[in-house]
């Protein structure tokens, strides 16, 4: 279990004021102008150092991903762009470090930047966060004040933060569509290569950093490496943001190691299982875009991106949905393949098509309607439009029915005949001659 000396986010439930006189007295911005003495590399090698992966679903490690920045100006600038369109349903972790430990974000933002020698930095935050987008902008206009970013500012970095606030599209999230939204265009994901570090924004080198792995940059870099790397599990360092909802007794937002049981997440802090550990049916562990996994397999599963990639599924944003045995899994499902479907850009024909006709599908499938022989052609499917589209939400919107199929097959083939036994007419009685 994490121990509090330990926890980067000490504001992670609004007991405390999100201010930045409060976030000072909690450690922030502390020490700043001496990180960013450092060096551009030596910041890039600490968070290398660190095993920081990327907190918004794909577990990129995070230095790597700041080393593909060109060292040597071409005459275009350099951009930091920050994920905070948080659109996935159970996930509700960046919200929390928004409303209550912005400063985190923003010191976070400045030291990301000037690793990769950029002075301008965009929040992209979702449409529907509007308290969040207000305390957002309110701490950095204390940070202008307070000369901690703008021209001249104390720290020696040159450093423009702006909060662009989308208009509820969670397509926006996918780092090239949010790129695109920035620019004014449709939300609609780019071809790549070109990557965002060669030609992103307007044109220019760009990185796509998530509001959690860029507010965790300030304690890494205060508190060393070494510390951080020390926390979690092998390729799975440091702290994690899960987010624990559905049939619990308390849902809540939590940090924890990487790694932590699944079951002390459920027991711990989300207060047990809604009727008892032997209730649970099924869990999502990472937010909606990642399969289900049976109760069976919940027992002793590490929470981290290889223990959940072992067992088919995935860590992606941490967000927790606990799903006990009064759960119509095939309803359940069918809801998440209807968000997907709505949210599709419908640039790439596989997506357009494929979720929608797997929603029809599974919409039958509840009502015991469909086929058995129906069960493999959506499963195949489900195959034709994982990867085969631009971006990953084609993948996001097959693998919640890959797991649905994987795990509760049965559930649906028992639907089936039941509707099937429904409709065959009672025998009657042929009268004597």
């Amino acid at each position: 279990m994490l121990q509090d000396k330990d926890r980067i986010y000490k504001n992670l439930y609004g007991q405390r004021s999100w201010k930045l006189k409060a976030a000072r007295a909690r450690g922030a911005w502390d020490n700043t102008k001496e990180m960013i003495a450092r060096g551009h590399d030596a910041i890039i090698d600490e968070v290398k150092a660190s095993g920081l992966r990327g907190r918004g679903g794909a577990g990129f490690p995070t230095g790597l991903k700041w080393s593909f920045m060109p060292k040597q100006s071409d005459g275009r600038p350099s951009y930091l762009a920050v994920n905070a369109d948080e659109s996935e349903p159970g996930t509700c972790k960046d919200r929390d470090i928004m409303r209550h430990d912005p400063h985190l974000l923003i010191e976070g933002a400045l030291l990301a930047a000037f690793a990769m020698r950029a002075h301008t930095s965009y929040i992209y935050i979702r449409g529907e966060f509007i308290a969040e987008r207000e305390i957002l902008q309110a701490a950095i206009d204390e940070a202008y004040d307070a000369k901690l970013i703008g021209k001249n500012n104390v720290n020696g970095w040159d450093f423009e933060l702006y909060v662009h606030h989308g208009a509820g599209a969670y397509i926006c999230g996918e780092e090239t569509a949010l790129l695109e939204s920035l620019e004014g265009k449709k939300g609609q994901p780019r071809l790549k290569p070109p990557f965002p570090a060669n030609c992103g924004l307007y044109g220019a080198p760009t990185t796509v950093n998530n509001v959690e792995t860029i507010s965790s940059v300030p304690d890494i870099l205060r508190r060393g490496a070494t510390w951080y790397a020390s926390l979690g599990r092998p390729n799975n360092t440091g702290t994690k943001l899960y987010c624990i909802s559905g049939h619990v007794n308390t849902p809540c937002t939590v940090e924890e190691e990487m790694g932590v049981p699944l079951r002390e997440l459920i027991d711990h802090y989300g207060g047990g299982v809604r009727g008892g550990w032997d209730n649970l049916l099924a869990v999502i562990p990472g937010g909606s875009s990642v399969p289900c996994i049976p109760a069976s397999e919940c027992d002793d599963l590490p929470m981290d991106f290889d223990s959940l990639k072992a067992v088919n599924t995935g860590l992606g944003t941490g967000g927790v949905i606990v799903m006990d045995k009064s759960t119509d899994m095939i309803s359940a499902i069918a809801r998440l393949a209807y968000f997907y479907k709505h949210e599709s850009c419908g640039q790439c024909t596989p997506c357009r098509e494929g979720t929608g006709w797997m929603w029809r599908v599974l919409e039958r499938m509840v009502k015991g309607e469909a086929e058995k022989s129906e069960i493999d052609m959506l499963l195949d499917v489900t195959h034709q439009v994982e990867g085969h589209t631009i971006c990953a939400l084609g993948d996001a919107a097959a693998w919640p029915v890959q797991g649905l199929i994987r795990h509760f097959r049965h559930v649906i083939e028992e639907r089936i005949d039941a509707q099937a036994t429904k409709l065959i007419p009672a025998s009657v009685p042929v009268a004597a001659e």
